[in-house]
């Protein structure tokens, strides 16, 4: 064994115990591994940080940024319509049928953009039902894997496999030649994530919602029926609950009359002001809604909610301000064309047959508010309020809605059917995001995870140095070496778990690359069909369930669900296991030695 492959392992050592443990950041751990593989001369600077121009890293940025349009723009509200309608909301029914959905899906999509899509509608869902994502988006990364070594196109280590296959002089995977055995391991993989996931995954809350208070805190605001809502007609109740459940309504104001939907008929007319109480979240949603509008305190019409120039934020009305004791309309807050109240929020307010703009200030009452940016570093050194920075989301631009779904569609399907790879895909889907107006620049720039960025490029790092160094290929031929003299059976096993403890380390397809020609040759030497080690190869590289950084799903759901390594090893060993034990079973049956 030489120096370098020395280094190199014990490298690889600090480093799984610094990721495991995280008694350091795991962004910095992986820059530690760069730096250290450039010290000690293993890796040039330029192989270090090779990674950075590498298209994992860039895919999985790009689709971070794609995922956000999705969410920005309400462009899935239809299957998270269908799954929230098909599951009422119940935790379990909405694991099952996220697993369903993305297993059966990434059977024949490519597997990445189809967690893009689920992890919008899970943090959607989960923002609703007040859930934890982290209980839902590591299942879905593991259906979509367990799912994608189903047929060819499933996974691009499949394809790769294949590619392999044929260098070595045999033929090449037909389409559903893995079906036979990877179906019943879906099924029993599947199975296991729905009763484990929930035991064995955090229920971590992470502040990608903004508004966790919401269901708390509720703000007394009004809202205009226009004359062209579809609302018009109905109940007042009724049409604004099937949308908005958690809303309450306290009057509809219908010219002179004052309308109280607890005692009254209150129908809908093009014109009528509700005075209701909603959370931040809600009333953000309802600006961005065709069919409900939120008017002026004085009046006027709300100024466009998309305007890229305003900002909507919390204030608090704090002692010493000027604004105490003053009606809301009397003061710039209802006459300014610049700045917009949204919402009020006191405690035990008393509600009476007035409007929002006839509210008098009190110490403590917290308003929603919309104004420009010149306006809003006016109002930081002024002391009339007290500014309260990033407690809102973002509004909900439905209006392009159905441009970012065509967006994703076409990104998806370009990449399913070959056309362009999934990086040119998943960048070109990112700039029309950006161009098309469905985020902004800035909401880009955020969206994207750069701790896990740099996780997977100091990982591309050490595992170029294992093959540079010859580490990974004398690993790999060692651990065989303890079966010689084994029947097929026991050697088969034994390269699957290789196979699926290197890619945990590799990138999957760099682990099928190395390992094929080693499974050609082991069967050679047992005198057997090489086959069922091909096939071997192809269910091992997938089995990479205990580690974020072992397959690109894994790592698009890190962030979002505000997981820890641990978090994956736990329940990644579960799945590991299965797929181990059933592919070392039913492989030798449908590819006889």
């Amino acid at each position: 064994m030489s120096v370098e492959i020395l280094i190199v392992s014990l490298i690889l050592i600090v480093a799984l115990v610094l990721l495991i443990s995280e008694r350091l950041s795991m962004d910095l751990t992986a820059l530690g591994i760069m730096v250290a593989l450039m010290l000690a001369g293993i890796l040039t600077p330029g192989q270090a940080v090779a990674g950075f121009a590498n298209p994992a890293p860039l895919t999985v940025g790009a689709l971070f940024i794609v995922t956000k349009g999705l969410i920005r723009t309400g462009a899935l509200a239809f299957l998270t319509r269908l799954i929230s309608q098909s599951t009422g909301g119940h935790p379990n029914r909405i694991l099952l049928v996220s697993i369903i959905l993305a297993g059966g899906l990434s059977a024949f999509v490519n597997n990445t953009p189809v967690v893009v899509m689920m992890l919008s509608v899970v943090l959607t869902l989960s923002g609703r039902y007040g859930l934890s994502p982290a209980k839902y988006l590591v299942p879905i990364s593991y259906a979509s894997i367990l799912a994608g070594t189903t047929t060819l196109i499933g996974t691009s280590t499949n394809i790769i496999v294949s590619q392999q296959a044929t260098v070595e002089g045999l033929a090449p995977l037909s389409m559903f030649e893995l079906a036979r055995v990877a179906l019943p391991v879906a099924v029993v993989g599947g199975f296991a994530l729905y009763l484990l996931s929930d035991r064995l995954l955090p229920g971590t809350r992470i502040p990608i919602f903004h508004d966790d208070k919401g269901a708390k805190h509720k703000y007394l605001a009004e809202l205009v029926i226009p004359s062209d809502s579809v609302h018009v007609g109905e109940d007042v109740v009724k049409a604004l609950q099937r949308e908005y459940p958690q809303v309450m309504v306290h009057e509809v104001f219908q010219g002179a009359r004052v309308c109280y939907p607890e005692r009254d008929s209150c129908t809908l007319a093009g014109g009528d002001v509700v005075l209701l109480s909603a959370t931040a979240g809600e009333l953000v949603e309802i600006l961005g809604s065709p069919n409900l509008a939120l008017p002026l305190v004085g009046g006027k019409t709300m100024a466009n909610p998309y305007d890229p120039d305003t900002q909507i934020f919390e204030a608090i009305v704090p002692p010493d301000s000027h604004l105490l004791g003053r009606r809301i309309a009397d003061t710039y807050l209802g006459t300014a064309d610049d700045i917009m109240v949204i919402g009020a929020q006191r405690r035990r307010v008393h509600l009476t047959e007035g409007k929002l703009k006839d509210l008098r200030l009190r110490v403590g009452d917290i308003l929603l508010v919309q104004c420009g940016v010149r306006r809003l570093q006016r109002l930081r050194t002024e002391t009339d309020l007290m500014i309260i920075e990033d407690s809102v989301p973002n509004i909900v631009n439905r209006s392009k809605a159905p441009l970012a779904l065509g967006i994703f569609v076409a990104m998806v399907g370009v990449a399913a059917l070959g056309v362009v790879n999934i990086l040119t895909a998943s960048l070109a889907a990112a700039f029309l995001m950006v161009l098309s107006g469905c985020m902004r620049l800035h909401e880009a720039y955020e969206a994207v995870e750069v701790s896990v960025l740099v996780l997977i490029i100091g990982t591309i790092a050490l595992g170029t140095a294992l093959s540079v160094t010859g580490a990974a290929d004398l690993y790999a031929r060692a651990f065989l070496s303890l079966f010689q003299g084994a029947g097929p059976h026991i050697v088969l096993t034994a390269l699957i778990v290789l196979t699926s403890a290197l890619s945990h380390v590799l990138s999957n397809n760099s682990t099928a690359v190395l390992l094929v020609p080693i499974g050609v040759a082991t069967a050679a030497a047992l005198n057997v069909d090489p086959r069922p080690f091909i096939i071997g190869v192809c269910f091992g590289a997938s089995a990479c369930f205990a580690s974020p950084i072992g397959y690109q799903t894994n790592l698009l759901v890190f962030g979002p669900g505000g997981y820890r390594f641990v978090d994956y090893l736990r329940l990644g060993m579960v799945l590991n296991l299965i797929v181990w034990t059933g592919a070392s079973l039913l492989i030798p049956r449908f590819w006889a030695f």
